[in-house]
């Protein structure tokens, strides 16, 4: 791919250099992984500064990065570099990526991201620790919820002390709902349309919508709070319509509303940059489009979160830039109830234009999370992306290719990965390896199928100590399961997102196995996200005295809560009816363990669920198991588990 830099636009009005980033992704002593958006291709420079003085200077040719151009004024840099002589652990190194300017060594962070930097600091910089003794953790970061943004909360955390290399977590886990592409504010999709029409990102055809292509989908009038209008009125779609359209009701858990679903690719990419940087919102000025009075007034309402939230990316930025962060897609950053069915898979891949519209999502997934991840076993479906986006032609996405990529990346197998550290790291994949339902197409599938949990129990087997990712909780809340299980017999999982371990007989016998398999760890860490409330179980086995110690640890939502006064009733009736004592347990398929929940500190007397936003905090001792485990509340206040 040519990499040579492109020539600034000669114009008044003239783009940042910078759009995104850059997000510091995955870190090992012998590399340093890179995420960031610019306007054009650039000639950059990665220098590290480790504590003895000496830079590292590498220049960032071919063999360390790849640019895909996103659109007119849109290029994704994907940077990778190996060091063969690794760099010191447990110690502050900062860290600049310089774009040169022809004349002199060019400008670094400090010159054109400066919300970056913590006051004191020239750059920004990271600790490569030599065992995650402390880690943050959370999801489900939903722009238009009426609350402070966990992820700010956690750079305020760690500002007073981001010069002790000791007090540093080692990673920030976001385990899913990065994004809310089926959920999104009015405002939100208006920002995303005015940055697309920016940056002149990419467009595309549609096929089997009633517009024709992206440009006459974001010129619909019905584009706004209306985006079911736009399917085909053909009566086999009426379940499409109302799967990915309809506004669907769920009236025990929550009401989500799907009527400004993203659609396209621009959309999902632009979305992504208006959640990661500050920088693109200072490049547009977003019209209100012409509303009905019921939506008028909703938009008033949701414009003033947005434009909260918008205020506080600089933090965001930042902590992302300063701790490395991994990711893992649950249901919403592609759509909701992702595969929960058979019968919806059915649906939603049996039309090209729902398939379309999944499809999209994936592929900015893999730009844009994924490929940070575990960026040598996504090197292939990324380079099939690099291919479709040389291929474009008059700004427009080849419509085969796109199609082709979508059904390749449908076909992965397995977006999970791990890390190599002390503890091991697993982060599994619950939405793309289903264990569908034999009974009936209608009942939830397992979250992951048998050859998937086999593989899992594979990297488990000989660990003394590991540290799980399950987006959805193993141990989760005894109640909420069973309105779950009851809603499914009565044919209607999709109302209840009725989606957990336990749910498919099957799925959930092997997990449990793999827990009592005597060569897999003793002690485990679950970290979780999903339910928008946050708790702690400690789990053994019943009459068992050398079984493992499991600890589930689930913090939700980063920007999101659960409604409070449900809440606390579901609370109030699992501790009743959920007793240790009690006989419903034999009735549950965890009978054979005994589950401890942890009263957070700061709870009303009796309760164990933690609601509000926030991001989780854990810290572990020598031997990898959890020592401390809070929630720092984007309120700014800190609630520990005991």
């Amino acid at each position: 791919m040519d990499d040579r830099p492109t020539p600034a636009p000669d114009t008044r009005d003239a783009l940042p250099e910078v759009l995104a980033g850059p997000l510091l992704r995955r870190l090992e002593p012998c590399r340093v992984v890179l995420w960031l958006a610019t306007s054009r291709k650039l000639e950059l420079t990665l220098t590290l500064h480790p504590p003895d003085g000496r830079p590292i200077e590498v220049g960032l040719d071919s063999a360390h990065r790849q640019q895909l151009s996103v659109g007119r004024h849109a290029v994704i840099q994907l940077i990778d570099v190996s060091l063969e002589t690794p760099l010191p652990g447990d110690t502050l190194i900062g860290y600049d990526l310089r774009i040169a300017d022809g004349h002199s060594a060019g400008t670094g962070i400090a010159d054109w991201a400066p919300h970056l930097l913590y006051p004191g600091q020239q750059r920004p910089a990271f600790v490569v620790k030599s065992r995650i003794d402390a880690l943050l953790h959370g999801s489900c970061r939903r722009p238009h919820h009426p609350g402070e943004d966990g992820l700010a909360r956690a750079d305020a955390w760690l500002e007073p002390q981001h010069d002790r290399a000791e007090a540093r977590p080692a990673l920030v886990m976001l385990s899913g709902d990065q994004i809310y592409a089926d959920d999104v504010a009015g405002p939100m999709l208006v920002a995303i349309h005015a940055l697309i029409a920016r940056l002149g990102l990419v467009g595309e055809t549609l096929e089997g919508a009633v517009v024709a292509d992206s440009d006459a989908l974001y010129a619909a009038p019905e584009s706004y709070y209306r985006r079911e209008r736009l399917l085909p009125e053909f009566e086999s779609n009426e379940a499409l319509r109302e799967r990915f359209f309809g506004g669907v009701k769920k009236p025990i858990f929550t009401t989500a509303s799907a009527a400004n679903h993203l659609i396209t690719f621009a959309e999902i990419l632009a979305m992504y940059l208006l959640v990661f940087s500050p920088v693109p919102w200072r490049l547009i000025a977003p019209a209100t489009p012409a509303l009905g009075a019921k939506d008028a007034a909703r938009y008033a309402d949701e414009a003033a979160i947005i434009d909260a939230f918008a205020e506080q990316l600089p933090a965001v930025a930042r902590v992302m830039a300063q701790l490395p962060t991994l990711m893992i897609f649950d249901d919403h950053d592609i759509t909701d109830d992702w595969n929960l069915t058979a019968a919806w898979e059915e649906t939603a891949y049996g039309n090209p234009f729902s398939r379309r519209i999944i499809g999209n999502a994936l592929l900015a997934y893999l730009l844009c999370q994924g490929w940070g991840n575990d960026p040598d076993r996504l090197a292939m479906p990324l380079s099939a992306l690099t291919e479709l986006f040389e291929r474009v032609a008059e700004e427009r996405l080849p419509a085969a290719r796109q199609d082709a990529l979508i059904s390749e990346l449908l076909q992965l197998g397995d977006w999970g990965y791990t890390l190599a550290s002390q503890p091991k790291l697993v982060v599994l994949d619950t939405r793309t390896r289903r264990w569908r339902s034999e009974r009936a197409r209608h009942r939830p599938s397992g979250l992951m199928d048998w050859e998937a949990l086999t593989d899992f129990q594979q990297d488990l087997l000989d660990e003394p100590t590991v540290i799980v990712v399950s987006p959805a909780p193993v141990f989760g809340v005894k109640l909420i399961e069973g309105v779950q299980r009851l809603f499914t017999l009565f044919g209607k999982p999709l109302l209840v997102d009725a989606e957990n371990w336990m749910a498919h007989r099957g799925a959930a016998s092997v997990i449990l196995n793999i827990f009592r398999h005597t060569r897999t760890p003793r002690h485990y860490t679950i970290l979780s996200g999903d339910v928008h409330y946050s708790f702690v179980y400690r789990v053994r086995l019943r009459a068992r005295q050398q079984g493992p110690d499991i600890w589930q640890i689930t913090s939700s939502g980063i920007k999101n809560s659960f409604p409070d006064t449900l809440l606390d009733w579901f609370d109030r009736l699992n501790r009743w009816l959920y007793a240790p004592w009690s006989p419903l347990n034999w009735f549950t398929k965890r009978r054979r363990m005994r589950v401890q929940p942890l009263t957070p500190d700061r709870a009303k007397a009796g309760e164990r669920l933690w609601n509000g936003a926030g991001i989780g905090y854990v810290r572990f001792d020598a031997e990898g198991r959890p020592s401390e485990m809070s929630q720092l509340g984007s309120d700014g206040l800190d609630t520990r588990f005991r």
